[in-house]
Order: structure tokens, then C-alpha cells, then sequence
């Protein structure tokens, strides 16, 4: 395959895989910060040479989940008013506290599809956990029947989370 095709074809596969080509993603990250790409690499944790790949599509991936965590991190970071601000010193530590960070990465973190997860997997389990936290067992339950006829999926996760820890 040519040079050029298989760079669109990774370019595609960014789109599918993170929502759209790294190239834009890592761009903002550089613009919104005023970094270089190269210092840029180091605080996400990959070499340069590597982060240039990735943002030509000449790779498709980033193949550390930690490093697409980081990237994560600063992209949120974006959203902070300090950050938002453009105060040097307000940008230079979100970099350095994501440089620091060493981030866990697992399935209650990292989504693996867009599909509802389903029961008694790991992401289901932290669903419920989540539920049982913000309300009462009781409360659940009343919640499950009243969305019972419109929602029924959602009255089963509530009914679920109101039974308590099995």
C-alpha cells in the first residue's frame, strides 16, 4: 500500500478509535498550553519522534493507555478557568501536575464500547455502586417503578442497585 493511503487509513482509524484524527487533538493541546510538540511528548510520556507519527498518521495509535490518559487529563484541564485564563503559571502547572500524574487505567475509567454494559460485568458493578452511593435503597426501588413503562432498562439497573450488595 502507498505511503499515502496508509496514512488515510490511519488518520480513519484515529476517528474511529478516539473521535477524531490525534493530530487535532494533540494541536489544540500545544496551541492551548503555547508548548512545542517536543516538550509537549514529554509530559504525556511518549518520545517525540513517536507523538510526530502519531499525529501524521503514520501510526494509527497510541499503543500506552497511559499516554492517551494523559492526553485525557490535559484536554480536561483545558476546561478549568485557571487554564482557560492562559496564566503561565496556571498552564505550566496542569502540565506539570499531568507530567506527575500516573494515571490508573482500567475498564471503570476507559469505556471499551459504547454499548450498555451488561449484568454483572465489571462496569455494571460500578454502575450500581454509583447508584447505591447517591441514594437510599428504598428510594431506588420507588425510582425503578415509576420508570418502569418508558424505561424499562433503566428500572431494572435502579431495581438492581435498590436490592443492595448481593
Amino acid at each position: 500500500m502507498e505511503d499515502h493511503k496508509i496514512v488515510q487509513r490511519n488518520i480513519e482509524l484515529q476517528r474511529e478509535w478516539y473521535g477524531e484524527p490525534l493530530g487535532d487533538r494533540v494541536r489544540r493541546l500545544v496551541v492551548a498550553f503555547d508548548v512545542s510538540q517536543a516538550f509537549l511528548a514529554e509530559v504525556l510520556g511518549i518520545s517525540a519522534p513517536m507523538l510526530s507519527q502519531v499525529m501524521s498518521g503514520r501510526r494509527a495509535k497510541i499503543g500506552n493507555p497511559v499516554v492517551l490518559a494523559r492526553m485525557i487529563m490535559l484536554e480536561r484541564k483545558c476546561l478549568t478557568a485557571d487554564v482557560a485564563s492562559g496564566r503561565r503559571e496556571a498552564l505550566l502547572a496542569a502540565l506539570e501536575d499531568v507530567r506527575d500524574a500516573r494515571p490508573t487505567v482500567g475498564r471503570d475509567n476507559f469505556p471499551v464500547s459504547a454499548e450498555s454494559p451488561s449484568p454483572g460485568s465489571t462496569e455494571d458493578g460500578a454502575i450500581l455502586i454509583a447508584l447505591r452511593e447517591v441514594a437510599e435503597n428504598e428510594d431506588l426501588t420507588e425510582a425503578a417503578k415509576r420508570l418502569e413503562d418508558d424505561f424499562p432498562a433503566i428500572a431494572d439497573l435502579l431495581r438492581r442497585a435498590g436490592r443492595g450488595k448481593p
